[in-house]
């Protein structure tokens, strides 16, 4: 059945008369006759009565006469939600973000977005960086925030933010007073570590044993507000980004830069090449790349 033949069949069931069918669809009265006749043909019943000068509906004409102006609602109805979709006037984008230091890229951002496209859904679900990757291969976000490295063949990657790590001590730390030290130098210090599905526990593990030693672990946490809580009490040192580390004026911690090795922090937006991301999606990656604020570090 053609979409066509519905479509030339209601305007003459409407107008009752093939001329002015027509003259609306702008098709010779022979072609939407043509047209009616294969439909009549397909279904195996008569839908017009042509015997009077005026063209009615037969028993059955009436019933495919009301179902076809469903159909025809229906098309018109996924045309214009494909419309509004293409043209970004509604959608959905669901993403993974990292507990807090996605605060420091994303509310401007988000605010910003809403504005434009008011009618677009933004979901963020916070995760460690190891389990972005893992929402992503398993469907359940379309990009998230992670730390970089990760396969640049198997993910497309929006670098967002590229910054140092730092060493954050007590107020009565030996390190008070200094503004950078050799990671070596911090080798006898209990460390502070994120538990390991976090990436900075394996950034900062690897960068101590490249330095000649295992760090000595006092706590691990998942926790960022207690593993800074946990400095500023004395219980250890621990390694943040900058960014970070600059959001603790609230706390009595001393912020000290590594001299050697640099700790490179890289975040990058990142999404699956092999899947297909939506109209909102794209413009919402277009965004970030637009509008990501200027921050120290970036």
């Amino acid at each position: 059945m053609d979409i066509r033949q519905l479509q030339y069949f209601v305007e003459v069931a409407r107008h009752k008369n093939f001329t002015k069918a027509s003259q609306v669809l702008f098709v010779s009265q022979p072609s939407i006759s043509k047209m009616i006749k294969s439909l009549e043909d397909e279904l195996g019943v008569t839908l017009l009565d042509r015997s009077e000068r005026e063209v009615d509906l037969t028993d059955t004409g009436g019933l495919v006469y009301e179902q076809a102006l469903k159909i025809l609602q229906l098309m018109e109805d996924l045309s214009s939600s494909v419309n509004e979709l293409v043209h970004l006037q509604r959608g959905k984008v669901k993403m993974g973000i990292l507990p807090t230091v996605s605060a420091l890229l994303f509310p401007q951002i988000i605010t910003g977005f809403k504005k434009k496209y008011p009618r677009i859904e933004i979901q963020m679900v916070e995760f460690s960086a190891k389990h972005v990757e893992m929402q992503l291969e398993q469907g359940n976000v379309d990009f998230g925030v992670t730390v970089l490295p990760v396969s640049t063949q198997h993910y497309g990657t929006v670098s967002l933010l590229s910054e140092e790590l730092v060493a954050i001590v007590g107020s009565e730390h030996w390190l008070v007073g200094r503004e950078s030290v050799s990671l070596f130098e911090l080798t006898n210090e209990p460390f502070i570590l994120f538990t390991k599905e976090f990436v900075l526990h394996d950034v900062v593990w690897q960068a101590c044993v490249q330095s000649g030693f295992e760090p000595k672990v006092a706590h691990m946490t998942s926790l960022w507000d207690f593993c800074c809580e946990m400095v500023a009490s004395q219980l250890g040192i621990s390694l943040i980004p900058r960014s970070m580390a600059s959001r603790l004026n609230y706390l009595a911690v001393h912020v000290v830069s590594i001299s050697h090795p640099h700790i490179a922090w890289e975040l990058a937006l990142i999404y699956r090449r092999d899947k297909y991301l939506s109209y909102a999606s794209r413009e919402f990656i277009a965004y970030i790349q637009a509008n990501l604020p200027n921050k120290p570090g970036l």
